[in-house]
């Protein structure tokens, strides 16, 4: 099939897989997966069908428990299923892993991975939800962007059918699961063809039958259970290789090649960070800049972390390497370490020449991971401190890293803008549409991220737009602006509007002051930042132009037409009729008609 680019957020891609490759799908919301189950029950309710020419069944249960175990009686039962979950959800979900992986059932679980509520909720990313599902069995594949969720997802049930053991697809909840990127998409005739179909055969024909009756769900005693746990070792000693075949399967449709450990970096660097996660991205982008000027440094991007296949990870790293950081986005308390740095550890355990390894934690409840950090982390390796923590003042137990200055990576000719909006008032729906409008409707690259707290509707949002000629692997917020609106004026008196922003950028506010009445309404450190930086300062009545066209305090998509009038990435009049196009599908089928 040819190449397909479309513009969508990481649940999006992770749902298209998991609906093509799956017959039946248990799910329980909750966030940031619940778009993915959401996804799939509409692309069902619509007559969407799979790969076996099958509408998928899905089927929403009354917690998290209630769907493992329905996933597990699906799997027992012959059918390819699925599940998507996070955090609290995906701990719920562990007995029945267990149980899983121990009966050898392909299923796969699509985790937007989240921290777990410790001394406090989070409903933001890390990796302490899927750390605890470690010992489970499971197979745990990492994705870093929108891109490889949809490549890696491909591989997850490709290699899950191949392998009889199920596999979870592990991507960052928010900045990967919610964040919108311009990608490949795999067309599901192209899918087809991957598929093992004598193993997927094979697994029907074991599956629970009054035809072919068989006993499961015993009870051992100590004269045998050992011996049936290690008689699945062939199952996860064979797992590596099934993946790497897999992924190069995968690598031969679309070009994208991936390995289990992908190092990126100077081929004689002399230290380096492991890592997975959508934090490679950004480390990647700062291991390329600082190559650039004269520095020899590497990253080791973590894409199958079980089973851990020490063989793999040693075949990249190159044998110049002294010095290794291994970051954890996870907290294990009073461990020696962090899981991914006892691996490594572990890896170099009784070999000669071993290089210097300390571990640190960064990003826990999606704390910013920004250029400046990974260069602290790299600049520590001079005198190499284990313990590490980075991104955050530890003022208690100081272990945090000094981050000395502010560096950008971005790539050159990047457009990157920021809007200020409120909870519920639209803006973030409108940014969407706008992000998509670009990447769909150009040849630039584009990515939109949301920044919001936990209040969601009534609190501050802060929508992060880039968009640009070369591929955006910036996973963290913009600091420096070309563009920024504030679509609530009350906001120019409690925040820093326009910190960032760059000389000459272009500042949009909705406001109904008039020109005389801004001396009175905008702070002296505002006007004086427009004055300093030669900015555009533009404003508009939005509220005023909504309430007279009949929208009531919806101001989104006016504020969202200025953006293109000022932008000017696409000819405005296209832009508009786009808008109009995005409007209708978004906003359409939530009309009522009334009848006569």
């Amino acid at each position: 099939m040819p190449k397909k680019m479309k513009t969508m957020d990481g649940n999006t891609a992770a749902a298209h897989v998991a609906y093509a490759m799956t017959e039946t799908a248990a799910i329980y919301p909750i966030t940031p997966s619940t778009p993915m189950g959401e996804i799939a029950d509409e692309w069902a309710a619509q007559g969407r069908k799979n790969i076996f020419d099958q509408k998928v069944q899905i089927r929403q249960m009354q917690s998290e428990a209630g769907a493992a175990g329905a996933v597990h009686g699906s799997l027992a039962g012959g059918a390819l299923t699925c599940t998507f979950t996070a955090s609290q959800g995906l701990l719920l979900m562990i007995p029945n892993m267990y149980k899983i992986s121990g009966e050898l059932l392909p299923g796969v679980f699509h985790v937007s991975a989240r921290a777990v509520a410790a001394h406090a909720l989070s409903i933001f990313g890390d990796h302490q939800d899927v750390m605890a599902c470690r010992q489970t069995g499971f197979a745990m594949l990492f994705s870093n962007s929108v891109q490889e969720v949809m490549d890696l997802a491909l591989v997850a049930h490709v290699a899950a059918v191949e392998a009889s053991l199920p596999v979870m697809s592990v991507f960052d909840g928010f900045r990967t699961s919610h964040e919108i990127q311009k990608i490949e998409v795999i067309d599901y005739e192209d899918m087809k063809p991957l598929l093992n179909q004598d193993k997927l055969a094979a697994f029907r024909a074991r599956s629970m039958n009054p035809e072919h009756p068989n006993i499961r769900g015993t009870a051992q005693n100590p004269d045998i259970y050992f011996q049936g746990r290690e008689a699945a070792n062939a199952y996860h000693d064979a797992i590596p290789a099934i993946v790497e075949a897999t992924m190069k399967k995968v690598g031969k449709l679309t070009g994208r090649k991936y390995k289990l450990f992908d190092y990126v970096g100077h081929p004689k660097a002399d230290r380096i960070i492991i890592a997975m996660g959508s934090g490679c991205e950004a480390i990647e982008e700062v291991v390329n800049s600082l190559n650039a000027g004269g520095r020899k440094v590497g990253l080791v991007k973590v894409r199958l972390f079980r089973p851990f296949s020490v063989r793999h990870m040693l075949a990249v790293i190159p044998k110049t390497v002294k010095k290794i950081a291994v970051l954890d986005r996870t907290k294990e308390p009073g461990a020696l370490g962090d899981p991914l740095y006892l691996d490594i550890c572990a890896a170099y355990a009784g070999r000669k020449e071993a290089p210097k390894i300390v571990g640190g934690r960064y990003g826990l409840g999606s704390k910013e991971l920004t250029p400046a950090m990974v260069k602290a982390v790299f600049d520590s390796l001079s005198k190499p401190r284990h313990g590490f923590t980075v991104g955050i003042t530890d003022d208690v137990t100081n272990t945090s890293l000094p981050v000395a200055e502010v560096i950008d990576t971005t790539p050159a000719g990047t457009v990157q803008c920021k809007f200020w909006g409120l909870g519920a008032d639209g803006t973030v729906g409108a940014n969407k549409q706008a992000i998509k409008i670009i990447g769909d409707n150009t040849k630039l690259y584009a990515q939109g991220y949301f920044a919001y707290d936990s209040k969601k509707s009534g609190g501050i949002t802060i929508s992060h737009l880039r968009f640009g000629k070369k591929p955006i692997q910036s996973t963290y917020l913009i600091t420096d602006a070309d563009y920024i609106a504030c679509h609530n004026p009350s906001y120019v008196n409690v925040y820093d509007i326009l910190e960032g922003i760059k000389d000459g950028g272009t500042f949009v506010l909705n406001c109904p002051w008039t020109a005389k009445e801004m001396d009175d309404h905008l702070p002296v450190a505002m006007r004086r930042t427009i004055a300093q930086k030669g900015l555009k300062f533009y404003t508009v009545d939005a509220v005023k132009i909504a309430q007279k066209v009949g929208l009531g305090g919806r101001i989104n998509m006016i504020m969202q037409t200025a953006f293109f009038k000022l932008a000017d990435v696409i000819p405005f009049a296209k832009a508009v009729a786009l808008l109009k196009d995005g409007i209708k599908k978004e906003y359409g089928k939530k009309a009522t008609r009334s009848s006569t």
